[in-house]
Parts: C-alpha cells; structure tokens; sequence
C-alpha cells in the first residue's frame, strides 16, 4: 500500500481511487489490519479534505464488516474520528450531518457496543449545540448523563455534561447552566482531563461568570486560562475566541489601555484578524467616551459583534456605560448646560437624555440638577473631602476614652 501514496506523479483523484479499493479488499493478518486502519484514516483525511461528503458516508458504511474484526475500543476511536472528519466538511446540511450520526448510533446499539454509541450520542449533543437546536440536546443530555454516572464512565461524562452547560446558557438559564457546569468540573477534578477538554472548561466557566454574576475580573482570569490552555494544543480558533472574550472583560472592567497591552503580549502576538480588530475599535470608542464611535464600531464588525452571542449577551450594558461615559464627557466643560445642545451633540433624543442623566443623578455618577421648565442641567463641582473633620472625629473619640478612663481610676480611689 505504501508505493500508492509515495508515487509523486499521481494526482489526489487517483490516491483516493486507489485507497478506497484497498478499503473495500478484506484484511488477512494483523499487519494487514493496521494498513487497512492507516489507509482508511487516510482516505477519511482526503475526502474531507476535499469536501466529498457522499463519498465520505459510502465509506464509513462500508467499513462497518471490518470494524466488527477490530476490538471495541479501536473500532470506536476509528468510527469516532471517520464522524468527526464528516461533520468538520463546513458546507452540508445540518439535518444530513445528524442523519449521520444518528445512523451511526444504530449500528452501535445493533452490534451492541455500548461504550461507540455513547460516544456518538456525546457527539450529537455537541453537533445539536453548534447548529444551536439546544432543546433537542437536552434531553439526549439529560437520558445520557444518568446512564454515564451509573456506569461511573467520568471521560464521556464531563464532555456530556459541558454540552448540556452550554445548551442551557444559550436558552438563558444561567442558574441550570452553573450546576451542569459545576457537575463538569467535580467530575474532572477526579480524573485527568485533557488540556484542550480544561481549556474548553475554563471557556465556559469565564462565560458563566461573566454573564451571572457580571464578575468580569473572575472571568478575565478564566478566559485567560483558556486561552494558554487552548494556545497549548494550537487550537487556533478557539484560543483566538478566548483572547477576544478577555479583551472584552478589560472593556467591561473600564480598562480599555489594557486591551493594546494585552494584544502586544508574548503569546497574543501570533494571534491577528478581524475579531480582535473589532474589540481594538471597542475599546478604542471606550478610550474616547464616544458613544458614535462605539455604535460605527458595531456597525462595522456585525459578523464578530452582533452575532458572538456572548458579545450580544453584553451589547446593552456595555451600550449603557457608554452612553454614561459619553455624557459625562458632554457636560465636564460646563456648570450649566442646555439639555438639547448635550442631546444634539450625543446625537440622540432628548428625553432620552433627561431620562438617563435623572438616572446618574440618583445613582450618583454626577453632581448636579435638572430644571425642567427650562431644559437646564446644573452640574455642581464635587468638593473633595476635608480630611480635618476626620482628624477631628478621632481626636475626640481619643479624648472620651481618656476621660473614661480617668473616671474609672477616680472612683476606685474613693
């Protein structure tokens, strides 16, 4: 088999003719058998590679006579691996995709191979997440996890129960996402768990934190947690996602310097495109107090603002704080200012404004005073506190101790 691949002059076509002959020949004797396992990943890796989808389920139906040859635990890593490739080929159905799987699964359970099919079934959870049909993961989540915590199988577990954290946060159960999540993490302190299974872990739990509790500096630190864990295993898309939901925590903690520091560091510097270019004009808006620049910047980076559902998730509070940031700077200049020259120059409506400044007012982010009847607003220059009124209060609660003292030593010589 190894002078097929190694011939220089044949094209891709011909290699994958001739390996799916090989595949569909018999195998005799084990060294015939791992060929037939390296030639089959091969041409898995091939049609993939080049998008050959049909081709790529004929063939994991035709290997099934084989598979059952092999043991258990290879035929499942094998079928598991031919699925994967499967379901990477970007541009097929989705309900394909989990016809495919779901085909699969029956095999196992007809063969009665209990560890493939939970496997598989993980796998279509996961499948049904990313085509974000979280109500149909969840039940398969919920039917597998009691099963896997029967047979105490912890690998499969964790992934399952990470799966049925994300379905849940996605659908906004913040509170039923934690305890699943938390599930996933208990689990995984009992066995070692891959790096990239900790990175994908600490992914979602900055996103927990980040959404529940809006513990941006807790989230900040698992995110970075990720990141390295995600860099590790050059997991390049995934580690890029979780350097942009850090930058996003120093843009929430109102820290915007920090995102140019960060993207200048060591292992950031490897890592470009339009995902971090949009949280640089963010935190670039941030910098400036814009509100304008803040919305252009959403305007302009839809595919990786608008549609990151973390990201969206946080559009309305960080909106608000920007629109806050944006005011404040309005009015810094002036002790005394028209409600409408502050609406016209932040470019939006001005009982919109009025409503907004009452709000800052009252949760004391400025100073000052509307005056209705004739658009005003009043800001008022904040005093910095007298430290003497301080020393004071001390020195005379110095002094009642001294006395009371004194007192107590007087009556005892009477």
């Amino acid at each position: 088999m190894d002078h097929i691949t190694s011939l220089p002059h044949q094209n891709e076509q011909n290699v994958i003719r001739h390996l799916t002959n090989f595949v569909k020949t018999p195998a005799s004797g084990d060294a015939d058998i791992k060929k037939k396992e390296e030639s089959i990943m091969e041409l898995g890796n091939m049609l993939a590679k080049n998008k050959q989808t049909e081709e790529l389920r004929k063939m994991i139906e035709q290997t099934r006579p084989f598979l059952v040859s092999l043991g258990k635990a290879k035929a499942a890593k094998l079928v598991r691996n031919l699925v994967d490739m499967c379901l990477m080929i970007d541009d097929q159905d989705g309900d394909i995709k989990i016809e495919l799987v779901r085909e699969c699964i029956q095999w196992a359970m007809d063969q009665n191979r209990t560890f493939l099919r939970q496997t598989l079934e993980a796998r279509l959870i996961r499948l049904f997440n990313d085509l974000h049909r979280y109500t149909q993961a969840l039940p398969l989540a919920a039917d597998l996890i009691r099963e896997l915590k029967k047979l105490d199988d912890k690998d499969v577990l964790v992934e399952v129960e990470l799966e049925e954290s994300k379905a849940f946060y996605h659908l906004g159960n913040i509170g039923r996402a934690r305890a699943s999540l938390t599930g996933a993490r208990t689990t995984a302190n009992a066995i070692y768990v891959q790096p990239r299974m900790q990175a994908a872990l600490d992914l979602q739990s900055g996103i927990l934190h980040a959404a529940d509790e809006k513990d941006f500096k807790t989230a900040f630190s698992y995110f970075y947690e990720a990141f390295e864990g995600y860099d590790s295993v050059d997991e390049k898309s995934l580690a890029l996602l979780s350097l942009k939901y850090m930058l996003l925590c120093k843009v929430m903690l109102d820290v915007p310097d920090d995102v140019s520091t960060l993207l200048t560091g060591k292992l950031a510097l490897k890592y470009s495109g339009s995902d971090l270019e949009a949280m640089r004009a963010i935190a670039a808006a941030a910098k400036k107090r814009s509100l304008a620049d803040f919305n252009t910047a959403f305007g302009a980076y839809p595919q990786e603002l608008q549609m990151d559902p973390v990201v969206r998730k946080h559009f309305n509070s960080l909106s608000e704080r920007m629109l806050e940031k944006d005011l404040c700077r309005i009015i810094e200049p002036y002790s005394y200012v028209q409600i409408d020259h502050i609406a016209s120059s932040i470019g939006i409506d001005r009982e919109k404004v009025e409503k907004k400044l009452s709000q800052m007012i009252l949760d004391k982010k400025f100073s000052g005073s509307l005056h209705q009847g004739d658009g005003m607003l009043i800001v008022y220059d904040v005093s910095s506190p007298d430290a003497t009124y301080e020393t004071a209060l001390k020195t005379i609660h110095a002094m009642g101790e001294v006395v009371d003292a004194l007192y107590q030593r007087a009556s005892k010589i009477r």
